[in-house]
């Protein structure tokens, strides 16, 4: 799946339209509480400026209903180009629209080593659509496209598939941020060293049944976590108490339990409160013997160690989704094990976006695993096996 990235075009003189993904959080003053997003595009976007080129900038920020070009002051963009100005130390216009008069008048005027951020594409409906009118406004601002957003690489909006196809034979790249996921994400997992282990939580076995399917198809163990836990222990026959379940996906959980055999790890204890608060009662069962009035909120200390030890022997570690409700001591300390049993391996490690990416950052272990994913969903899906239409239609080294 390698890609032509923006390292291989000539860009001086040139306009480089590139969509990133600064869908970065906002406090109610709407100051941005992460930066992360804005500064893991620094290099493709450093990339363009330091060889000569013109930049526009173009991204979503949270789910705004879409309508003209203006919207819901809330979700603008502004706050990101202003950061973005600050990281780069030099002046970034912002167009007050995304097709308009005001987003056209300022990329036409754009000079050489400019940027340009163009306000919330989901302003404007086109962009859900994948409108092929709103699409070739934007592929008309430019000489070369850059797709550096991972996080919406799943998704088939306007700037991620439209955009790209009304470029024509311009040249369509992909930025570092994309090249470096598509390298962990497709191919750590097409070629794996071994042995190679997923680790998978959160609460749903349905957010996940075609991502443990495929693993279970090419991993040598598939550790499970999390919630979706005490759906599996259902299907075993287990008492789970007030815990957390889907009894609509048991039959699900049975066949994933007979197709998986060994391969498939569930945990051997619980650690369990009998509310979900932090001062809660609590107690530690062997799993599948949750007490009625209680729920299971975290792996217990045994699967913590049985996971950690599992880890320690890995050559390879995909890990999507907490063990536990990790944003609430002492439920976090599953996902604090298996954390730091990552950290200290020397597997190739791959941490698939959301709350798993969260809690490396939180407990400082990101810069000891190998990659830390920037997409939850567009990580899921590839580990899924999907292929992403964003990325197809790019120019193949």
């Amino acid at each position: 799946m390698a890609k032509k990235t923006i390292a291989d075009v000539d860009v001086s003189g040139k306009t480089v339209l590139m969509r990133v993904d600064f869908n970065v959080p906002l406090d109610d003053q709407r100051r941005i509480t992460d930066d992360r997003r804005i500064r893991e595009a620094l290099p493709s976007i450093r990339s363009v400026l330091d060889r000569g080129g013109r930049l526009i900038l173009m991204s979503h920020l949270g789910r705004p209903k879409g309508g003209g070009d203006a919207g819901d002051v809330k979700y603008s963009m502004r706050p990101a180009a202003v950061r973005l100005a600050e990281l780069l130390g030099k002046p970034v216009e912002f167009a007050a629209d995304t097709v308009g008069d005001d987003a056209k008048a300022k990329a036409a005027a754009l000079p050489q080593q400019g940027v340009l951020v163009l306000e919330n594409l989901r302003f404007n409906n086109g962009e859900k659509k994948g409108d092929p009118k709103f699409a070739q406004v934007l592929a008309d601002m430019a000489d070369i496209y850059c797709n550096d957003a991972f996080g919406t690489c799943h998704r088939d909006d306007a700037s991620m598939v439209a955009v790209p196809q009304a470029m024509g034979a311009k040249p369509k790249v992909v930025g570092f941020l994309v090249a470096k996921e598509i390298k962990y994400l497709n191919d750590a997992v097409s070629q794996p060293k071994r042995p190679f282990v997923a680790i998978l939580g959160g609460a749903k076995v349905s957010d996940k049944i075609t991502v443990i399917e495929n693993l279970l198809n090419i991993c040598d163990q598939v550790l499970i976590g999390g919630a979706m836990a005490y759906t599996f222990s259902l299907a075993q026959g287990g008492k789970v108490g007030g815990s957390l379940v889907e009894p609509d996906k048991i039959e699900l959980a049975k066949e994933l339990l007979a197709k998986g055999g060994q391969k498939l790890v569930l945990p051997k204890d619980t650690h369990c409160g009998d509310a979900f608060s932090a001062d809660c009662r609590k107690v530690t069962v062997p799993s599948g013997q949750i007490p009625d009035g209680f729920q299971g909120l975290d792996i217990g200390p045994e699967t913590a160690k049985e996971y950690a030890a599992i880890v320690s022997k890995a050559k390879t570690v995909v890990w999507n989704g907490p063990m536990g409700v990790f944003e609430m001591p002492p439920f976090d300390e599953g996902t604090k094990a298996v954390a730091a049993a990552i950290a200290a391996s020397e597997s190739v490690s791959i941490i698939g976006g959301g709350d798993s990416a969260a809690a490396v950052q939180q407990l400082g272990y990101a810069d000891k695993v190998s990659h830390v994913s920037t997409g939850g969903g567009a990580s899921l899906e590839m580990l899924e096996g999907k292929k992403f239409n964003s990325v197809a239609l790019l120019d193949e080294a």
